[in-house]
């Protein structure tokens, strides 16, 4: 990928979860509003619909609900068989709400047919080693984000994922962004020139292009508000 290439990251609109800070929520849905943000969304970003040659989504559910409706035009032209779900820009925390389900429940879900599940290996959900919770273990997951998005031949791609690991996935040298992500919210980044062909290949915003919803806390924020 060029240093001046596209990375369209994507907040899931109005989950569940968000609404009545309840973390014992398995896998947390989007809500009505949540459907109707990511919908919304859709005619926001009508152009990069048509420019976006691969989409990347989070595999909990709200993602790929957000996936579907949110950059459905895209999906329909790319092929839902073709989005890839990448477990490792799940959610960042341990608590049920911020765990996946495994791959043969969803594929056994009709609205998520087609998704593309291959990269859904068994551990994914353990939120252990690779996969934990920690600071260590997130800093090196958003770094492998980071390093599989430059890796990728495409252009322009939109990655569809949550809040807290989003503001790994953009962090910097000083540690994670504090920004707080918006519901159903798109904001364009490209890889920083200096750092591109470093094992960080840190993230730079270009524009803000969407925001469907309002702000709502992720998990980490609803713990910081219990305290």
């Amino acid at each position: 990928m060029a240093p001046n290439s596209r990375i369209i990251l994507t907040r899931h609109a109005q989950a569940e979860h968000n609404v009545d800070l309840d973390y014992t929520i398995l896998d947390a849905p989007l809500t009505p509003l949540g459907k109707k943000q990511a919908a919304a969304m859709a005619p926001q970003v009508e152009k990069l619909q048509h420019e976006a040659e691969l989409v990347v989504t989070s595999p909990l559910k709200r993602t790929l609900q957000t996936t579907k409706l949110a950059w459905g035009p895209a999906v329909e032209r790319l092929g839902i068989e073709n989005v890839i779900c990448l477990p490792q820009a799940q959610e960042c925390n341990a608590h049920p709400c911020d765990t996946g389900s495994p791959r043969q429940v969803l594929e056994n879900m009709p609205e998520f047919n087609g998704f593309n599940l291959e990269l859904l290996v068994p551990e994914w959900t353990s939120k252990q080693g690779f996969w934990a919770a920690d600071a260590d273990s997130l800093q090196n997951r958003a770094k492998w984000v980071r390093q599989w998005l430059r890796n990728r031949p495409e252009q322009t791609i939109v990655l569809v994922a949550h809040g807290d690991v989003l503001r790994r996935i953009t962090g910097t040298p000083a540690g994670p962004s504090n920004y707080m992500w918006k519901n159903a919210e798109a904001r364009i980044w490209e890889f920083d020139p200096k750092t591109v062909d470093s094992d960080e290949c840190w993230l730079y915003q270009r524009e803000d292009v969407a925001a469907a919803g309002g702000y709502g806390p992720t998990s980490t924020e609803m713990d910081l508000e219990s305290n």
